[in-house]
């Protein structure tokens, strides 16, 4: 039994199928955000007073409105189908880290349409993204292996959802009119880090489900599904929000190195998923982490639109 579970190895068969799922995905996210970027600026400069902030809802009703938000939504709609089939594949900890693929994309397609060059402070801002993620996601591939989560583990990330989403939802009542783009970015990146452990639990149970029968399906799963499904509405408020006061190559570098990095570290201390590693990957992974983190607030700090 222990070489079986030794054996589950993160490059498997099933791991080469999720990945290019996982890539086309991220080509659909980059080119959805640069269109919901480009609904949420025309909805919010009709507003009074030119200061960002956080979209009413009247707004919100806007957008539906809007043909480029709708067929935005309508590309990261394909493209959550697409991860949530790369999760069925393959682990979260090779998974979510692929979508960095989505911030080179945006960064150039934002580019030509907006006319905006990438200045080098910029470019070196999203190589450490890049680069960051990429040392992640491969010492990840090497490293972790993919196991069961027990109830014990999933109520542990549960709890600490709530805890999270408790937090970001007090700090926007009170005080929502101080946040930037970056707060948005992080506080979407983290919500959704746990959409994607919460995304890949429900798979799991699912598959259980079809295998066993109704059997498998326990008041824990409901739970997951909600929390999914809230902790989903309140990141895309976030995003939305982020698109309005800042560009989208930014916002997307958040979401592409924030998520990908809470859930793997959720996987890594949470789910043990990397609990066999040496020491040496466990010293790379919060070096790594650390380098993409510092790449998103640089962006943040150098993109020239963020400037204006």
């Amino acid at each position: 039994m222990l070489f079986e579970v030794a054996s589950t190895a993160l490059l498997s068969t099933r791991t080469y199928i999720g990945i290019p799922i996982a890539l086309v995905g991220a080509v659909f996210l980059a080119f959805g955000a640069q269109l919901q970027h480009r609904g949420v600026n025309k909805v919010d400069a009709q507003k009074e007073g030119g200061e960002a902030t956080a979209l009413r809802i009247g707004q919100l009703f806007a957008l539906l409105r809007r043909p480029s938000w709708l067929f935005g939504t309508l590309m990261l709609g394909l493209a959550v189908v697409l991860q949530l089939t790369a999760l069925y594949f393959a682990p979260i900890i090779v998974v979510q880290p692929l979508g960095a693929v989505a911030l080179v994309l945006t960064a150039i397609v934002n580019a030509r349409v907006s006319g905006v060059k990438l200045t080098l402070p910029t470019i070196r801002s999203i190589s450490f993204c890049i680069v960051g993620v990429a040392v992640f996601v491969t010492i990840a591939a090497f490293q972790a292996q993919e196991k069961e989560i027990t109830e014990r583990e999933l109520s542990t990330v549960l709890i600490l959802l709530l805890i999270i989403t408790a937090l970001f939802a007090l700090a926007f009542v009170f005080f929502r009119h101080r946040f930037k783009a970056i707060i948005y970015i992080v506080g979407a990146g983290v919500l959704y880090g746990f959409v994607a452990t919460l995304a890949k639990v429900v798979i799991g149970r699912i598959q259980t489900i079809i295998t066993y029968g109704a059997n498998g399906f326990e008041w824990l799963t409901i739970v997951c599904v909600i929390a999914l499904i809230a902790a989903t509405a309140l990141g895309g408020y976030f995003v939305q929000t982020a698109y309005a006061s800042g560009p989208p190559d930014l916002v997307i570098a958040g979401l592409t190195v924030i998520d990908p990095l809470v859930a793997v570290t959720i996987g890594i201390i949470v789910l043990r998923e990397a609990s066999n590693a040496e020491w040496w990957a466990i010293v790379a992974f919060i070096v790594a982490g650390a380098l993409a983190v510092y790449g998103v607030f640089q962006l943040a700090k150098y993109h020239p639109q963020s400037q204006r």
